[in-house]
């Protein structure tokens, strides 16, 4: 990376308080240049395709699930992920820094915190909240799930069926099953009804 140049700055869709102070913390900072705020989930991958971002920051409750992080990821290696929620606990940050995210914030969390973990986002440092921020608030994963158990999770959320799913993972539909009964035991439901429920009753964060 050029460090002469300012770092590149994809901003997703946000709340518009959240939007705008964002676009102003960033906007004030010379080393950041922000070439596209506010983009959806349905326009991400072609943005962060086309425009190349140093870093590109997600608003994690208008993702799909946990897996679109991985997926970004690996479809985008070249961009740091950073992905603000709505008071994460640093377990649930250390999920999403698994699974391909750089960075991991609250949305509670002071501007020049913002401003700080996107340079060091920016060279690939990975950041995680500081303790003090979570709060006792009942996790979004409160087990650590695998790589596949995330993307099996992303399809579940989806509506898929098993067979779906298996042939999109590329793998056996008893595979799919036992990689669904862990998703279920991590997350504490007892099946598909109440993980859609779960999904939607978290769908603001």
């Amino acid at each position: 990376m050029d460090a002469s140049r300012p770092v590149t700055v994809l901003l997703a869709h946000f709340e518009d308080l959240v939007s705008a102070g964002l676009r102003s913390l960033i906007g004030e900072d010379p080393n950041l240049r922000i070439v596209a705020a506010g983009v959806r989930v349905g326009r991400l991958d072609a943005l962060i395709a086309e425009l190349e971002p140093r870093v590109a920051i997600l608003n994690f409750g208008s993702l799909r699930g946990p897996a679109e992080i991985r997926r970004l990821s690996a479809d985008h290696p070249a961009s740091r992920l950073v992905v603000l929620a709505n008071n994460p606990t640093p377990g649930e940050c250390a999920q999403l820094l698994a699974l391909g995210a750089t960075a991991c914030l609250g949305k509670e969390v002071e501007g020049r915190d913002v401003l700080n973990t996107i340079h060091l986002a920016s060279r690939g440092l990975h950041v995680l909240p500081h303790a003090s921020h979570a709060t006792p608030t009942t996790p979004l994963l409160p087990d650590v799930l695998t790589p596949r158990e995330a993307d099996v999770l992303g399809h579940l959320q989806l509506g898929r069926s098993n067979g779906e799913i298996a042939l999109a993972l590329s793998v056996s539909v008893e595979t799919v099953r036992t990689h669904a009964r862990s998703v279920f035991r991590k997350l504490g439901v007892k099946g598909r009804r109440e993980l859609a429920t779960m999904s939607t009753a978290r769908g603001a964060l």
